[in-house]
């Protein structure tokens, strides 16, 4: 979503705050905008990128304190007006805003009543002239006039706030969108991550709900909207600049593709043993609870949303608990019937996704056990479940999301093989087995990555299709969506995922010889029946990619194009097929002139509805 940067201290701002917004750009936007104070603010901003506003803005800005945005349309059209940061009417308040306040309409016309005028269409500048208009009642500080304000508001918000009679100080605040402070020497960062803020300092401070900083050169006040004074909680985070650099890659997309052996290995390392044994420090102490639930049920978006569908096929085949998978944007909007001994997985890379929140308030107020997934430390999602367990992918900039899935399957896998053994539903000889498949995976996966040049030609064919099929079976079904997913995501070529026998039920009718169709056709227990699947494709000129175990001529002699991977048992193979799925993908793209990294309209992290 939106990016926000901040600074405050002795350096100029400017360089700091345009470097910041650079590095925000992965997570998608229309615009983007600057404010310098010198001590006087001076506001640039347009719509477009980065370098657009450089541009137009010219010579650097002096001044050490400024803050600085990328915008993400919600309220109002991407074009200048609209853009951050937002000025209040009579120049007491400069802000930029992440979230959506959902009474601004409401709030606006109390405002215009009081003779307030609006040159843009978004929530944030009603915000903006709230709290001048708060100020400018009485006598009280800006600072009580922002917290004032936010408690007539009813959304979500991550803020960066110039008051124009503080120049000194900048106010940021925090609810429902994430916003972290970066600590340095006599100086202060204000982030949407840590991305910004690590080539910088590696101290950090994540704000919760309600949470207000008041950041000056050579102090912080941290309190709640309701004037309680905080003690802060300075952590350190792990974060190497070069994870956030291409790397020598032309694209994030295609780096976090190459990565997938590392992350992967850095996901079950320590976690596996060499004793064949298996270790979630996060889940300890909820064993029991997962182990005699009546219920495992995941709740996820995106692909997170794929990721958690194979975690049901793992956990009913290994651990025979039953297991269900939740939309969150949709378990949040009804009224979801949670049974005692229910057991609720929140699953997100960013740990930020607004809707998934969502569903972990209400799971909790239902009186569930939460647990979570995700990839990022210090997260909400991290702190807002009871545990769980990271998935160490390390950062993702590509806004579609390859190294993650792997991750979280992966963290998938050893859950239910973990739960299998405390169930005593798996047999001794079968989990070992598992888990030395589970340690062969990367170099499977490097293996699978020499075949790049050849995924590359086959791509060529493909880049005038208009639509895509891509069919799978058991573990792999999940993954056939997760293919499409991803080729809809970058290249924006219509694409639908489907278990190869729904195929006779609708989407037959749209085969023809202008129609490619994936096909994940490895050697598993439904081998024979994904051969009827391609047969009945071939026989309506259907064109078929096939992803097959090596050695595999039965399914070579039917098939236009094939890609084979190592033999591996079915609960690990998802973590091989969807490596050419994801190249498949990004070459189509890359081929057609699309942005990889940035796809239009798509954030990395969706953290407002």
């Amino acid at each position: 979503m939106c990016g926000i940067v901040g600074y405050v201290g002795d350096r100029q701002a400017y360089p700091i705050i345009i470097a910041g917004l650079k590095r925000l750009e992965y997570r998608g936007y229309d615009s983007a905008g600057i404010c310098i104070a010198n001590p006087d603010p001076k506001t640039y901003k347009c719509r477009g990128r980065v370098q657009d506003l450089e541009n137009k803005v010219g010579q650097p800005l002096p001044g050490s304190l400024g803050i600085g945005h990328t915008r993400w349309a919600t309220h109002g059209e991407p074009n200048d007006d609209n853009a951050h940061p937002h000025t209040s009417q009579h120049g007491k308040f400069t802000l930029v805003h992440n979230g959506i306040i959902e009474n601004y309409t409401e709030l606006k016309h109390k405002l215009e009543k009081r003779g307030y005028n609006f040159v843009s269409a978004t929530d944030t500048e009603v915000l903006a002239n709230l709290i001048e208009y708060i100020y400018m009642k009485g006598e009280i500080t800006p600072e009580m006039a922002v917290r004032l304000a936010l408690s007539k508001v009813v959304g979500a918000y991550g803020l960066a706030i110039i008051a124009h009679d503080m120049p000194d100080c900048l106010i940021a605040a925090r609810k429902g969108s994430p916003l972290v402070i970066g600590v340095g020497d006599s100086e202060y960062f204000i982030a949407s991550d840590s991305t910004p803020i690590v080539e910088h300092t590696n101290r950090v401070i994540f704000l919760n709900d309600n949470d207000v900083a008041i950041l000056g050169r050579n102090q912080m006040t941290l309190k709640t909207i309701h004037n309680k004074s905080l003690e802060p909680n300075i952590q350190k985070i792990d974060l190497d600049i070069e994870a956030i650099e291409k790397g020598g890659f032309d694209h994030f997309m295609l780096k976090e593709i190459f990565e997938q052996p590392r992350s992967i290995h850095d996901t079950f390392r320590g976690r596996l043993s060499a004793e064949y044994d298996i270790h979630l420090g996060g889940l300890l102490e909820h064993i029991p609870a997962l182990t005699n639930a009546n219920r495992i049920i995941f709740v996820a978006c995106g692909t997170s949303w794929h990721a958690a569908q194979v975690g049901k096929y793992l956990i009913e085949d290994l651990a025979k608990i039953a297991t269900h998978v939740e939309y969150a944007s949709e378990f949040r909007y009804r009224n979801p019937v949670l049974l005692p001994n229910d057991v609720v997985i929140a699953i997100s890379q960013s740990g930020e996704t607004a809707d998934t929140l969502a569903a972990i308030k209400l799971a909790k107020e239902k009186g569930a056990l939460v647990l979570g997934i995700c990839n990022v430390v210090g997260s909400s999602i991290a702190r807002e479940t009871v545990s769980g367990v990271y998935t160490h992918a390390g950062p993702e900039i590509g806004v579609a999301s390859t190294k993650a899935f792997t991750a979280q399957v992966t963290v998938l896998i050893m859950m239910a093989i973990l739960l299998a053994k405390k169930r005593r539903t798996i047999e001794e000889d079968t989990r070992k087995k598992l888990i030395k498949e589970m340690m062969n995976i990367p170099q499977h996966i490097e293996q699978i990555l020499k075949l790049n040049p050849q995924i590359l030609d086959i791509s060529k064919k493909f880049v005038d299709a208009t639509n895509f099929l891509y069919l799978g079976r058991g573990h792999n079904y999940p993954v056939a969506l997760e293919g499409a997913l991803k080729l809809k995501e970058i290249s924006y070529i219509h694409a639908e995922g489907y278990p190869a026998a729904e195929m006779k039920h609708g989407p037959i009718a749209l085969i023809d010889q202008t129609m490619p169709v994936v096909v994940i056709a490895i050697k598993d227990h439904s081998y024979d029946k994904i051969v009827s699947n391609i047969q009945e494709v071939k026989a309506r000129k259907g064109i078929i990619i096939a992803i097959v175990t090596e050695g595999d001529t039965t399914i070579r002699n039917m098939a236009d194009h094939v890609i084979e991977i190592p033999a591996v048992a079915d609960i690990v193979s998802p973590l091989l097929t969807v490596i050419p799925l994801q190249l498949l993908a990004y070459h189509i793209a890359l081929l057609r002139g699309c942005n990889v990294d940035q796809p239009r309209n798509l954030a990395k992290s969706v953290t407002v509805e």
